[in-house]
């Protein structure tokens, strides 16, 4: 398999896998904290990167670290998630870049982990992404009735005796998993656009829970392939390809789903009056 037929492969994998975690994500409202794991595994993967290691293995580190910082600062009183989410961005973000500047020597271009190399993805890499990808459908599969349970009624999830955090724990768990394995496709600063924006088209195009998770892993994949052509046939990165192809995927359904709940502006129908038919 040459390396374009690679990049194919693994941009349908991961954008598809991204696309399927992004409806959970989405559906929860979960965004900022995605974009927070986005930018906080970048340390991570700076690391990785200068002692020659797997750069998806050490954002996998870093995700771990990452969510339980979260858990920790939100549960501080008057603190709260997007308390955690905001710190957790920024001081990740900073730090990778510091950890950029003072490791010399890093054998792996700095672009490469803000935005991606697809073209230079391994089997490895793919097969990261596929596992992601069918472990979350099992899960899903799995505990489906429940996560909806929690996404829609919370308050009610909670009445019925339920606890929320396994459900939260679950999610942002699959949440790090798809940003780890979205960092050869889209780099660090835009997983964040392939996991939000095919759900969030589905989400435009699609009005109930398991049409938004079909329909967003088809949005994710069609984006990365779209964004693959797209960059060979302009000459320009992947990753800001296949990020802008599911900013446009996004705004192509959510202008269609604005056209649809406009009233439709027929012509009236003329009424013939009792003059009109004396006339005829």
């Amino acid at each position: 398999m040459g390396y374009f037929e690679r990049a194919l492969l693994a941009a349908v994998v991961i954008g598809a896998g991204a696309g399927f975690v992004g409806a959970l994500v989405v559906l929860r409202r979960r965004t900022f904290f995605a974009q927070a794991l986005t930018h906080a595994t970048y340390p991570g993967a700076v690391v990785a990167a200068a002692l020659g290691l797997s750069v998806p293995l050490g954002a996998a580190v870093a995700s771990v670290a990452i969510v339980a910082v979260m858990a920790a600062i939100a549960r501080v009183r008057h603190q709260g998630a997007q308390v955690a989410a905001g710190i957790v961005l920024t001081g990740g973000f900073a730090l990778g870049a510091l950890l950029q500047a003072v490791i010399p020597g890093i054998p792996v271009r700095p672009e490469s982990l803000l935005v991606g190399s697809i073209l230079t993805v391994s089997d490895a890499d793919i097969a990261l992404a596929a596992g992601v990808l069918v472990g979350a459908g099992v899960l899903v599969a799995a505990f489906g009735p429940r996560i909806a349970f929690s996404t829609f009624d919370p308050g009610g999830f909670r009445a019925a005796g339920f606890r929320e955090w396994p459900v939260e724990l679950l999610v942002l768990g699959l949440t790090a998993a798809s940003v780890v394995s979205s960092l050869p496709a889209v780099g660090a600063i835009l997983a964040i656009a392939l996991i939000a924006a095919p759900a969030a088209a589905a989400r435009a195009v699609v009005s109930t829970y398991r049409g938004v998770l079909f329909a967003a892993p088809v949005i994710g994949a069609a984006s990365g392939v779209v964004g693959v052509l797209a960059s060979r046939a302009l000459a320009v990165a992947a990753g800001p390809a296949i990020a802008l192809s599911a900013t446009a995927f996004f705004l192509v359904a959510l202008g269609g789903s604005q056209l649809r709940r406009l009233p439709s502006r027929r012509a009236p129908i003329p009424v013939e009056t009792a003059e009109d038919a004396r006339i005829a």
